[in-house]
């Protein structure tokens, strides 16, 4: 049969949306196939630009290559655009971004240029900011800023936006993140990267990271890897006032302060802060710190905590009172080695805990083994699954631990033991043996290996 191109008989509605999941660099080059494609790219609802990818990257063919597809088709509404703009200025494109904007986009990506050459060719850091009328987008959905600058325009009103992702954003000041957060009336998430170096224009002693919502669902700062040097003269604060948010992530630890508060509806927290470099149990302002954020998160049901914020409670808990966790149901912690005996006080702050999953860290070889005494509540009313995770070697720490939960949970279903492909000295087979000659308090308890976990 000859040879017969299906494809180009389609709807041109239909291959511009094929088009559209390519970048645009890959949808320009199908140009080249036909005189019906030649121009198709140009009518794409979508653009995805590396200004990178232009030859000798020359700021007038970046420009005239936005002002093309602008004057091909002047009606045409992008509804997903994403730009990076390369590491240096290209001078007029914020103008493109703002008649894209201008265009009616949903999704809308932007990663910012960083560097500015002169006339001497002498290279400086640069601010673009973005254009003011981003700042009362009536159609965008989710925004994504990448090293731009943020400002506060004095108006800012985005009726559509429910997602926004703001990494290494520059503010000019404090009251810019809390201005644009509190004119997303129906904003549901928000992930923030701080910049470890600066997030803000010029030099202050103090910045404020306020975020205020009454639609927030999520909130994520995760850990950005490769950077760890903060500010040393500048201290940062993070405060949340979120009356609906029910998932929360803090996985930057270098804050140097971080307050909580209207967080009733929380469901998940996953902490992975130490609210200082180091506690110091006579700082008062920061003891106060930690008790009004613990008690902040008292509703929370299902908690995700790390080996450093095991050690901050712990260091606190010789201070002050941890309160009680009532609606916790699911925990999820990393105890330090040296930290195993204050396990027993944190679990009897979480009187309604359902399922434990425990991972120990050992961050230097030992072979002390930390006695587990007391028996909280929840062993003999509500605990019925707990995991022990990421087993590496077997000895009488983990013995004991596997012992302590056996013989003093009086409900618990499953105990399941998280085998790690680490070299032992001893075999899968002999450890089950050896922990099922354990006399169970519960007669029900299976000991199962990780590929039977709990639901």
């Amino acid at each position: 049969m000859p040879r017969c191109d299906r494809i180009s008989e389609l709807p041109e509605p239909l291959l511009t949306k094929i088009l559209s999941y390519l970048s645009t660099k890959h949808s320009v080059k199908t140009s080249v196939l036909s005189t019906r494609w030649k121009n198709l790219w140009l009518s794409v609802p979508s653009l995805d630009l590396n200004c990178d990818d232009f030859p000798y990257r020359e700021d007038e063919v970046v420009l005239s290559f936005f002002d093309r597809l602008f004057e091909f088709n002047p009606d045409l509404r992008l509804l997903k655009v994403k730009v990076k703009c390369g590491n240096f200025e290209v001078e007029g494109l914020k103008d493109r971004i703002s008649t894209v904007i201008h265009r009616g986009p949903q999704h809308l990506d932007v990663k910012g240029c960083i560097y500015y050459i002169d006339r001497d060719t002498k290279t400086y850091p640069f601010i673009e900011y973005m254009p003011l009328n981003l700042y009362t987008s009536k159609t965008l959905v989710s925004l994504k800023l990448t090293y731009s600058g943020v400002e506060d325009p004095g108006l800012v009103y985005m009726p559509c936006l429910k997602s926004m992702t703001l990494v290494k954003a520059l503010f000019r000041d404090d009251a810019s993140l809390e201005r644009l957060v509190s004119g997303c009336p129906v904003l549901e998430e928000l992930t923030l990267v701080r910049d470890m170096h600066s997030n803000f224009e010029g030099k202050v002693v103090s910045f404020i990271m306020r975020v205020r919502s009454g639609s927030l669902k999520r909130f994520r700062v995760p850990l950005w890897y490769g950077e760890y040097c903060s500010s040393l003269f500048v201290k940062y604060t993070l405060e949340i006032d979120a009356p609906r948010l029910e998932r929360m992530t803090l996985g930057e630890d270098q804050f140097d302060s971080i307050a909580v508060k209207n967080l009733d509806s929380l469901f998940m927290a996953d902490l992975n802060i130490k609210f200082a470099d180091k506690f110091d149990p006579e700082d008062f302002s920061k003891r106060n710190e930690i008790r009004y954020f613990l008690s902040g998160i008292t509703n929370v049901r299902h908690m995700i905590i790390s080996e450093k914020t095991v050690k901050v409670i712990e260091l606190y808990s010789n201070v002050g009172l941890i309160p009680k966790f009532i609606n916790l149901s699911r925990l999820e912690a990393m105890f330090p080695c040296d930290s195993l005996h204050f396990l027993p006080a944190f679990l009897e702050c979480c009187p309604n805990l359902k399922h434990l999953i425990l991972e120990i860290f050992y961050p230097v070889e030992t072979e002390d083994v930390y006695q587990l005494a007391n028996v909280p509540g929840c062993f003999l009313s509500t605990l019925e699954c707990v995991q022990l995770k990421r087993i590496h070697v077997w000895g009488e720490q983990e013995m004991e631990v596997a012992t302590y939960f056996l013989e003093n949970a009086a409900v618990m279903k499953k105990l399941t033991l998280s085998l790690t492909n680490y070299p032992r000295y001893v075999s899968d087979k002999e450890i089950f043996e050896e922990v099922n000659r354990v006399a169970k308090r519960s007669p029900t308890c299976q000991i199962l290996p990780d590929w039977e976990l709990c639901e």
